[in-house]
């Protein structure tokens, strides 16, 4: 009992010390709900999000043509980075020895859909005689290709 008793003791000080400092910090702090709120800024509703991409025409009006000569370049084992901007140019080459079987294992293109432009970059859906494939391809100002990616469709 005495251990319980002399903690309690000991304890008692320090919770008191840190409600004494407690109500010094809050009586220094000015009380925000005394003041009249400010006005809450006019709203203009945000335009409606495009559901969609949109399906008129490709961003870049040759991407269509440079999507297929990328993808008949890695199937026949070389790829052209002079068309490719720099920084995505070092992430390809890295990526390269798994990606190049993978794209020759898909077979012939036989069709190449497109789905869609979103933020300055065109979608492709790209149908291989193995495999059916999502494509992206953007252009940087210089006309290099600046965004390619792929995936297989989700069923």
């Amino acid at each position: 009992m005495k251990l319980i008793v002399l903690a309690a003791a000991i304890s008692a000080p320090l919770i008191l010390a840190g409600a004494a400092q407690a109500q010094v910090a809050a009586g220094s702090v000015p009380n925000t709900f005394d003041r009249a709120a400010p006005a809450a800024p006019a709203r203009t509703p945000a335009p409606a999000p495009d559901a969609e991409p949109t399906l008129t025409e490709p961003a870049n009006a040759q991407s269509e043509e440079v999507l297929r000569t990328v993808i008949a370049a890695a199937q026949a084992g070389t790829i052209d980075y002079t068309r490719i901007d720099t920084g995505l140019a070092a992430r390809m080459r890295e990526q390269e020895p798994r990606i190049l079987p993978l794209l020759q294992s898909f077979g012939a293109v036989l069709a190449v859909d497109f789905v869609g432009s979103q933020e300055g970059a065109d979608q492709f859906v790209v149908t291989f005689a193995n495999a059916t494939t999502e494509w992206v391809i953007g252009f940087n100002d210089a006309g290099k290709i600046d965004a390619l990616l792929f995936r297989p469709v989700q069923s």
